[in-house]
């Protein structure tokens, strides 16, 4: 084989190789409180995958239930979450998490200067809401991908579950106090 057909082959398996490795920041509850445009309890009501340049998207419509925060323009209806198909393109991205139509999660959200509103953290940024002896909880599992702390040192990160009211008061904590790595989540 020549060097021009090794080159192309190379090139070829590039473009068609996913892109593995995901590296996310951890951050802690009151940082995605902060951080995030748009703290909502909303249920996913419809998906589309869409191609934004050569990047695909997975838009899921929202139906707000409650809101924690939003930005002055309003609460946001849809997210973007990186990955999915479109166009005949499918895209996966590792830590990008794949929501279920009908369920009900809460989203620490934030909008780009672009207009294009995504989950902060990927999967670190939603929190399913499940129902445990009639009692409203929120779960998120632990992130497989690598993670780094504040300082850029590998960190593990954890499955957070709790009540529904305490993550709720939590985030109005935050919103009311200084950014802080304390009162993380819960065991």
């Amino acid at each position: 084989m020549g060097k021009l057909c090794k080159f192309g082959l190379v090139a070829v398996m590039a473009a068609v190789l996913p892109v593995a490795a995901t590296t996310l920041q951890k951050l802690t509850l009151p940082e995605m409180a902060q951080k995030s445009t748009a703290v909502v309890r909303a249920r996913v009501k419809a998906s589309a995958g869409v191609l934004r340049g050569t990047d695909v998207y997975t838009l899921y419509r929202l139906e707000p239930v409650e809101v924690w925060k939003a930005p002055a323009a309003g609460v946001p209806r849809e997210v973007a979450v990186p990955g999915g198909v479109a166009g005949g393109l499918r895209q996966p991205v590792d830590g990008a998490p794949s929501l279920v139509e009908g369920r009900e999660y809460v989203f620490f959200l934030w909008t780009s200067k672009k207009g294009l509103t995504q989950l902060i953290g990927l999967s670190q940024g939603l929190f399913d809401v499940r129902t445990a002896g009639g009692v409203p909880t929120v779960w998120r599992g632990a992130a497989s991908e690598r993670m780094l702390g504040a300082g850029g040192e590998p960190v593990r990160d954890e499955a957070v579950s709790m009540k529904l009211g305490d993550l709720k008061a939590q985030v109005a904590r935050a919103l009311t106090g200084p950014i802080s790595g304390a009162g993380a989540g819960a065991r």
